[in-house]
């Protein structure tokens, strides 16, 4: 073997371990493009979350509220109809029924209230949606949390590939790419899927 053969066989060498380098370099970038995208799918999510999770304890409240007036309301109106029983006066017997009368219709349109969706039975439902989109958004938070993870991980074993020379290690990388991707759609399509 002569020094030119063996100098070609050495820039072969270095010229398909530089290629492979240049695969891995652009394999890590495209897991860090990826692991963007899956911080901020996380934190839109993780926001939405909190936002969702205040919308649902505001709509709780709010009943909580119009269930104390309404029991208010319902326990003056009772006490009242006593008072009414005992009245012996034309002007005061009708005054005390239309405030009997009165109280009665509030403490009903308390109970429901299409117009406004501000009924206790419209407030329960707006609630429990508020509920139901929160917990959604927090499974969502969470598969995104996992798929960073599983990046992150993805990203280290492919820059190991760089320094080793073990293209295993790079084909893991990329596998480990490969599912944070689809977690990735599954946050987004069906977040509420798997675990």
């Amino acid at each position: 073997m002569t020094t030119a053969t063996a100098t070609s066989d050495v820039t072969e060498e270095g010229a398909t371990g530089s290629r492979i380098n240049k695969r891995i370099a652009l394999l890590i970038a495209i897991l860090a493009l990826m692991l963007a995208f899956a911080e901020i799918g996380g934190k839109n999510a993780e926001q939405d979350a909190l936002a969702r999770n205040i919308e649902a304890s505001n709509l709780w409240a709010f009943f909580q509220a119009k269930t104390i007036r309404g029991t208010t309301l319902r326990t003056a109106a009772e006490a009242m109809e006593v008072e009414l029983a005992g009245a012996i006066e034309p002007a005061a017997r009708e005054r005390l029924g239309k405030r009997i009368e009165g109280w009665k219709a509030t403490v009903a349109r308390y109970e429901s209230e299409p117009e406004t969706q501000e009924g206790r039975k419209e407030l329960i439902a707006r609630a429990k949606a508020a509920e139901a989109r929160r917990d959604i958004s927090s499974a969502r938070d969470d598969k995104y949390d996992i798929v960073s993870g599983l990046l992150q991980i993805a990203i280290v074993i492919s820059s190991a590939a760089i320094i080793t020379g073990i293209t295993l290690l790079a084909w893991t990388g990329a596998g480990l790419g490969l599912f944070g991707l689809a977690l990735m759609v599954v946050a987004e399509l069906a977040p509420t899927a798997l675990f």
